[in-house]
């Protein structure tokens, strides 16, 4: 219960921030002007349309994890009203737990927002067939968010809000090239081999929630995908939340 009302609250206040909002309407206005690209594709101005904004959808909501989520903490420790929820018998990893929730689902409704948004364009252009397969790479794009998410709650805990967005921002870019860090480690000498693989090992796999070349040609996906995705962001968002939470129980406000 005290996690719903802290996530609810969170919830609110994110959806409600003019960041947020804005990225909505920037995203939408990005996919209608990618139409004026769409004469440049030689008739594949729907794959053009749909990589472009599902790659609006992963980098806006970066944007809003970057802006919004680096200040979670930092905010409530500002405004001083942090002092009043932990004076309660609220734990801090359910505060945490809570900051974390209610952040996600507001990057879920952006997901979903601007993935509705595309699938509308798509429609109008007479291609609502790819219907499934943007709702799964949306799905996918959410599942990324979320971690990124976990990421950034943990570094709004530890940190100020300018090196909590620095942070998440190297993990995001270093999870994106994760499986070419692995294949680079191999032309250095073992113990920096071992250190890069180290690394490539501790960011995100964020490859695993890319499947916009699939989307744009109208392909689905397997279950077996789409499973062990959801299966890997859950144990990664547990595990970044319990190393979060160990270190916040030793941080000091008064």
């Amino acid at each position: 219960m005290i996690v719903a009302a802290i996530a609810r609250n969170t919830f609110r206040e994110a959806t409600r921030d003019r960041v947020v909002t804005g990225v909505v309407l920037f995203g939408i206005a990005a996919m209608l002007l990618t139409q004026l690209l769409s004469p440049l594709a030689l008739g594949e101005g729907h794959r053009l349309t749909i990589d472009l904004g599902l790659t609006s959808i992963s980098v806006l909501g970066m944007l809003v994890v970057l802006l919004a989520g680096s200040s979670l903490i930092s905010k409530e420790i500002e405004k001083r009203t942090i002092y009043n929820l932990l004076s309660r018998p609220i734990g801090r990893p359910v505060y945490l737990t809570g900051k974390w929730a209610g952040m996600a689902g507001a990057l879920w409704v952006v997901a979903a927002t601007l993935g509705a948004a595309l699938w509308a364009l798509l429609a109008l252009r007479g291609h609502a067939g790819h219907g499934p397969s943007l709702a799964q790479a949306v799905y996918l794009a959410g599942l990324e968010l979320t971690v990124l998410t976990s990421l950034v709650v943990m570094f709004s805990a530890l940190s100020t809000p300018v090196l909590s967005a620095l942070y998440t921002l190297g993990a995001y870019c270093l999870g994106q090239w994760s499986g070419d860090l692995r294949g680079f480690a191999h032309q250095f000498p073992p113990g920096i081999a071992g250190a890069i693989e180290v690394v490539a090992n501790l960011v995100p796999n964020l490859p695993i929630f890319n499947m916009r070349s699939l989307a744009a040609a109208g392909d689905t996906t397997s279950g077996f995908h789409l499973g062990v995705a959801s299966g890997y962001a859950a144990v990664y968002c547990a595990c970044v939340l319990c190393l979060a939470a160990a270190a916040f129980e030793s941080r000091d406000f008064k």
